[in-house]
């Protein structure tokens, strides 16, 4: 069985201004397509093309650089645009507002600590915000990786992630990580979030 790259659940204009169009049709429509066309030419004939994303991601460190990398990006991505949502943004609430509070001392807090996983991730890459042994951690991964695979440094369920790729911000922000991250805060689906964290418990 194949991957095929789902529609994105909102229009390409959705976010503006926040993410511009632009960016949304090259990211999910170039980009994105290009990790899942990768993924299935080097599954294609091996042991593991039968296998479901989830459990690709779970084996990363043991089934080569092109699956790894593509299955990541297909994966990262994939969760990526589940976490945005048009007329969003604002902060948590109800439990995983109170969690957010536990965790890093405020909600200000937790958004700064969060864009410094960011910025301080060097080249291409993610910030997470996961649930660890029932409490939220921040993290960063390099590349396609991601807190679900057998070789990250630190692992657990992600909840919120936002990509550092240049591919993701470049054409609006061009080196201004931190104004993508700033804005980024604008588009976020907390409703989405609140029921990755409350299935993670």
């Amino acid at each position: 069985m194949s991957f095929t790259l789902a529609p994105l659940p909102y229009a390409h204009e959705a976010l503006e201004p926040h993410i511009d169009t632009l960016t949304m049709q090259i990211h999910h429509g170039k980009h994105h397509q290009a990790y899942v066309d990768n993924l299935n030419k080097a599954l294609s004939g091996t042991p593991n093309e039968g296998k479901t994303l989830a459990e690709i991601v779970a084996i990363a460190g043991s089934i080569g650089a092109p699956v790894r990398n593509n299955g990541g990006g297909h994966w990262n991505h994939t969760f990526f645009w589940e976490s945005l949502a048009p007329n969003a943004g604002g902060t948590a609430s109800g439990k995983l507002g109170d969690a957010i509070t536990a965790a890093f001392g405020s909600f200000d807090a937790f958004k700064e600590k969060m864009a410094a996983a960011g910025m301080t991730r060097f080249g291409s890459g993610w910030a997470w915000l996961i649930v660890k042994d029932g409490k939220l951690e921040i993290c960063s991964t390099p590349n396609q990786d991601n807190p679900l695979m057998d070789i990250a440094e630190v692992k657990g369920t992600p909840i919120l992630g936002v990509d550092v790729w240049e591919h993701a911000y470049y054409l609006k922000y061009q080196n201004r990580r931190a104004d993508y991250l700033a804005a980024f805060w604008n588009v976020v689906n907390w409703t989405k979030v609140t029921e990755r964290f409350e299935a993670a418990h």
